[in-house]
């Protein structure tokens, strides 16, 4: 079978032209029970270098600054980011930069990588890739935090479970998995760097 290709900047821009809220992070209860649910599941009360991936208009950004000292948020939609610097505007320790994960990712490194409703864009192979990038720039008992959208999405080239899954079986040597919940639509997984 055919991998599917990763989504690219394009699909993004299309979708953001469509609507600047997208996928209703600003006012949809899921989205809500979801974020606190993600903030309850962090190890730590707080974090000195968060990276956050995919961070569209930065309603999550909101709630993850308030657990960093120096949050940066990357994303490849423009106008997500602009929507998001604006949302965040007041707050001091969050910048935000436009990046095409997975091929470029910060140099520096983070006690806490946020992925959320992100990976499952990337084909199962530029998946791959991405796990051993952010693996690299991950400190020691540092955390990566997976949240994902379960059922199956058709233009979506994986699935949230397929996400989950081929990180742990690239990652359970490297790495220990320090909670994991399950809910109707989403799952939650999270990692220490051993």
């Amino acid at each position: 079978m055919n991998e599917k290709k990763s989504l690219d900047s394009e699909y993004f821009k299309d979708v953001y032209e469509a609507n600047d809220d997208p996928w209703n992070f600003e006012t949809s209860e899921y989205e809500a029970e979801k974020y606190a649910a993600t903030i309850l599941s962090l190890p730590r009360k707080h974090y000195e270098n968060v990276l956050e991936i995919g961070c569209s208009i930065g309603v999550l950004t909101q709630l993850l600054a308030q657990k960093s000292t120096q949050l940066l948020a990357i994303d490849v939609s423009e106008k997500a980011l602009n929507l998001a610097a604006k949302r965040c505007e007041k707050l001091s320790n969050t910048t935000f930069k436009k990046m095409n994960f997975p091929e470029e990712l910060p140099d520096e490194s983070y006690d806490l990588m946020m992925i959320s409703e992100v990976a499952y864009y990337l084909s199962a192979s530029d998946w791959q890739f991405a796990i051993f990038g952010l693996y690299e720039r991950l400190l020691p008992e540092g955390n990566v935090v997976l949240v994902h959208w379960l059922p199956v999405v058709h233009d979506y080239p994986q699935t949230g479970d397929e996400v989950h899954n081929s990180f742990e079986k690239l990652m359970k040597d490297k790495m220990t998995n320090v909670f994991s919940t399950r809910a109707e639509n989403y799952r939650i997984d999270v990692w220490a760097k051993s």
